[in-house]
């Protein structure tokens, strides 16, 4: 089996040997995710059995990293540990982990236990989520309010807090952040190995790179659909923007990115839709991911949409490996 290479931070030139840990700038191990990843909100639907198949064959097919999100799911570090077990070489990168969902001292313990674990395979990704799944989803009438702030604090309070276990005197874990805005990209690059972008443009990788410099990861995660039908397109499209399209802080980037509230309505304009979500044929798709690469990502995390959120599209997963890996 031939394996991708680790991402050095910062590079985005592909090579040919299997994940190697590097320093990041808190000494900890970065590990080697490889210039291309998956994505997916599927493996909370797939039974542990069939995710740890399905985790196999990523690592078969080559795929460097994968990512997953964190809501009403499986909790983001034990998935990690299904995903790392999985398989031999495939690096696993939370995207995010929601640090409304456990306190710093907890992050720090399960970060600390996933890295011992599998070392230079385990990318802690944290991220201060929305309004609306916090104060909507979690019980305990948690209130959501000033989240960089929250986010400097909880990692302040991840950095302080006692861990007294094996390895409890390494260098902390490896982490990025979830970012968006210029202040959020700042505490990325102040207090992480970089950041983690989520549907965006590559105008934003750009922009992302600019406020991270050149020492810092970017990874960035493409929506795709694997179809020349354009009412396939917008179908798979509109129904996976929809959830986004409420979200404040999503909305608000769009804004900083050109689009207009116009472009909400009726599930996404097709302007937006063609903005955010790359579609055509796997030449396409390859093109598009390029674009991140072209204006300074070094990873890029390729969600492959299916009808829903609930859909495994591995024929999709497997044509998209053979052209883009």
């Amino acid at each position: 089996m031939t394996t991708p290479a680790p991402t050095p931070i910062p590079s985005a030139m592909p090579t040919s040997a299997g994940p190697r840990p590097s320093e990041g700038p808190a000494g900890g191990l970065v590990p080697g995710l490889g210039r291309i990843g998956l994505w997916t909100a599927a493996l909370d639907f797939l039974p542990v059995p069939r995710l740890r198949e399905t985790v196999a064959e990523f690592d078969e097919l080559g795929y460097g990293a994968l990512w997953w999100g964190e809501t009403v799911g499986r909790e983001a570090f034990t998935q990690a540990l299904l995903v790392l077990g999985a398989a031999p070489r495939i690096a696993a990168a939370t995207g995010i982990a929601n640090v409304w969902a456990r306190d710093a001292m907890a992050a720090n313990a399960a970060t600390r236990t996933v890295h011992e674990a599998y070392p230079g395979r385990f990318l802690a990704g944290l991220g201060i989520s929305h309004g609306g799944l916090v104060e909507g989803l979690r019980p305990g009438g948690r209130k959501y309010e000033k989240p960089l702030a929250h986010m400097r604090e909880y990692l302040d309070a991840m950095d302080s807090a006692l861990y007294f276990a094996a390895g409890g005197d390494a260098p902390r874990p490896p982490r990025v952040l979830a970012a968006l805005g210029p202040r959020m990209l700042e505490l990325a690059r102040e207090r992480a190995e970089g950041a983690h972008t989520y549907l965006v443009t590559p105008e934003h990788t750009a922009q992302a790179r600019a406020a991270l410099g050149p020492d810092r990861l970017l990874a960035v995660e493409q929506a795709v659909v694997v179809a020349t039908d354009r009412e396939t397109v917008l179908r798979r499209a509109r129904e996976h923007l929809r959830i986004y399209l409420e979200l404040p802080n999503y909305r608000r980037n769009l804004l900083r990115l050109g689009l207009s509230e116009d472009d909400f309505a009726d599930g996404g304009s097709e302007r937006l839709v063609d903005r955010l979500v790359v579609s055509g044929d796997e030449s396409a798709i390859r093109s598009g991911v390029d674009a991140h690469f072209a204006a300074g990502a070094d990873h890029v995390c390729v969600q492959v949409l299916g009808e829903t959120m609930t859909d495994a599209p591995m024929a999709d997963w497997r044509s998209l490996a053979a052209v883009l890996l």
